[in-house]
């Protein structure tokens, strides 16, 4: 994502790059809102097929942990991935046209909304095995030490992946060898339909403690305790010093899925997440307050966002379909 120009008068340099910093999590957060809500519009005009899992709600965790992150390092996620790949500067025309299959998708149309990548942006996907992500991600870390290119793996998933054998394969080998990895568990509250309570014991970042991986639970709707707890994070994986578990306590809006109508929590929950925890609106009354920005900026911004998401979902839906033969390509073959 490109930055935005600050427009601040008689800041120092520090309080500057601040300002600067608050006003690209506003506006990278609202891009990822948008573009969502953009896509569920075009998932119920038939545009959109398959599966598709809305970010909405938990942007702050990715925009807060992708202001430390470095151009070397590595990106992988699961199936809820668009925001990442936003994050992780990937253009939104391209995501979209994925989502809607098209030859200008960044999978040329044959990924989805689940299994789209970028090699360009170090984004590896897109996973819709659930924890099949966190080896993968592993081996990304592997692969920065044994390079010795200083970049550092972010490996994200949710909950619910946290109860599957493979994480703990994981979390094993990033200990004994040191990894340079950031797992980050983006704790929504439920799995598919299911609450955590129902699913999983005690508080899911001390899952981590047996291996002697430093961790720590943040709140992960308010995107400046995301961000400073990234830096740190990735600092100290970046050291040598081995892996990192950071667990995000957010919250998801939509279902599940866009199938899912999430009749298995109350209309009230769900308001009181947004009327209290909402991290765009908390972040946007938080920096005009402070007089960081004002509100011409603020519309500036919003402006900006609507023009990108509204063009990308026009070039997603008059981007040709692949051609047949698309499908023998990108396919290994003796």
């Amino acid at each position: 994502m490109s930055k935005p120009q600050l427009k601040t008068i008689g800041l120092n340099q520090r309080a500057t790059e601040r300002a600067a910093d608050m006003q690209r999590y506003f506006r990278d957060m609202l891009l990822i809102r948008r573009f969502e809500e953009k896509a569920g519009q075009l998932y119920g005009m038939g545009l959109i097929g398959g599966f598709c899992h809305l970010y909405i709600g938990q942007e702050a965790v990715v925009v807060g942990m992708q202001s430390a992150q470095k151009p070397i390092d590595s990106v992988i996620t699961s199936y809820r991935d668009h925001g990442h790949m936003l994050a992780c500067g990937m253009e939104a025309r391209g995501v979209m046209a994925e989502l809607t299959g098209r030859e200008g998708g960044y999978s040329r149309g044959k990924g989805g909304s689940m299994h789209m990548f970028s090699r360009e942006k170090h984004f590896y996907g897109g996973h819709g095995i659930v924890g099949a992500q966190v080896p993968i991600g592993t081996g990304l870390a592997f692969a920065h030490k044994y390079k010795n290119d200083g970049g550092v793996s972010l490996v994200y998933f949710g909950d619910g992946a946290v109860n599957q054998g493979q994480v703990y394969e994981s979390f094993n080998m990033a200990a004994l060898w040191k990894l340079p990895v950031v797992f980050v568990i983006e704790n929504n509250k439920y799995s598919m339909g299911t609450c955590q309570a129902r699913h999983a014991v005690g508080e899911l970042y001390k899952r981590s403690e047996p291996y002697g991986i430093i961790s720590k639970q943040v709140d992960g709707m308010d995107v400046i305790k995301v961000a400073e707890a990234a830096e740190e994070a990735l600092a100290y994986a970046r050291s040598g010093k081995g892996p990192v578990v950071l667990e995000m306590i957010t919250y998801r809006y939509r279902g599940h899925s866009m199938s899912d109508p999430a009749k298995y929590r109350t209309k009230e929950e769900v308001e009181e997440w947004r009327s209290k925890h909402d991290p765009i609106e908390a972040l946007r009354e938080h920096i005009v307050k402070e007089g960081i920005v004002t509100e011409d900026i603020i519309k500036t911004i919003e402006q900006e966002v609507k023009e990108i998401v509204n063009d990308a979902a026009s070039f997603a839906q008059t981007s040709p379909e692949p051609e047949p033969a698309e499908l023998w390509s990108d396919v290994l073959a003796d």
